[in-house]
């Protein structure tokens, strides 16, 4: 338990009406923990997936903020639009898009482009004039403006309604509990001493990983890494094939515990030929120091 509170990943459905940051605020006070954060910010009217991770868990909001994301909406037009009209526009939008932030978002708002994988309408109510819709982008694609940019190209108002985010990166809505959920487990945790419900809840961290190319080091070079050293050639055990230099890798231990997440300085298909040398250097080291014993001499 100790170990998922230092560097776990909790997904939680959030509700209307909260922000993330808020969201965010009560699970750390449940938690009990002092160090918990969010990837992915939620609009307050949105609902849906959020990712919070604790403790050393928060070195990878990068990575959480890079997955893909998949939405379901609905629209409210200004004036009638067929099926078809509706159907053909959200068509001609997949692909490659410029996605300009709202006024109100928090970061600089500025023309930048984001892609849109699928985007389909689900169904729709031409008495009310709303239309439901899936969609499926890249990460930090503004839905609203999405939305915006639709009505534009309908010639009318179109005014997104409600938003809810079912899919981001690996997670899915199956994964999340709610926050009576989490604070019920975290009672029981806390007053009864009783793990059960928490250790359904809060996943370890590799959970947030499983799209990365590995690399499995020996127990002396974990050692090595949790204390900031830079991988070298006979630490490896083996390595994913086809890995570019440059790369972000996940390095594991040969137990399948996350090591570090690592920056490639060589092509893995390289590695066979290399008997020294750096491998790759740590961007967020993950494994506690002395979690394996040190095989080194510091002088």
């Amino acid at each position: 338990m100790d170990q998922l509170l230092s560097a776990g990943v909790v997904l939680v459905d959030k509700p209307r009406g909260p922000t993330s940051h808020q969201l965010a605020a009560w699970a750390r006070e449940s938690l009990g923990i002092t160090r918990l954060g969010h990837g992915g910010t939620l609009d307050p009217f949105a609902t849906g997936l959020l990712t919070l991770l604790c403790g050393k868990a928060t070195r990878l909001t990068d990575i959480v903020l890079k997955g893909d994301k998949r939405y379901v909406g609905v629209m409210r037009f200004g004036r009638d639009v067929s099926d078809e009209e509706l159907e053909a526009t959200l068509s001609s939008l997949n692909g490659v898009i410029y996605n300009v932030p709202p006024l109100e978002s928090a970061v600089k708002v500025q023309v930048r482009t984001r892609t849109i994988h699928s985007l389909r309408m689900l169904e729709s109510d031409a008495n009310s004039r709303i239309a439901a819709f899936e969609a499926s982008c890249s990460a930090g694609t503004y839905i609203r403006t999405l939305a915006k940019d639709i009505g534009l190209m309908l010639g009318t108002v179109c005014e997104l309604t409600e938003l809810h985010r079912d899919r981001t990166g690996p997670f899915d809505q199956t994964m999340a509990c709610t926050m009576q959920q989490l604070t019920d487990a975290s009672f029981l945790h806390r007053e009864h001493g009783d793990d059960s419900a928490l250790l359904r809840i809060i996943a370890p961290i590799e959970a947030l990983l499983t799209g990365l190319p590995s690399i499995i080091v020996k127990d002396g070079a974990a050692a090595a890494l949790s204390h900031g050293a830079p991988l070298a050639r006979p630490g490896v055990v083996r390595a994913q094939k086809g890995v570019s230099e440059g790369s972000t890798v996940l390095v594991k231990s040969l137990k399948d515990e996350a090591v570090s997440v690592a920056r490639l300085s060589v092509d893995s298909d390289s590695l066979p030929g290399m008997m020294t040398g750096e491998v790759a250097v740590s961007r967020a080291v993950i494994m506690e120091p002395g979690t394996y014993p040190q095989s080194w001499s510091k002088e």
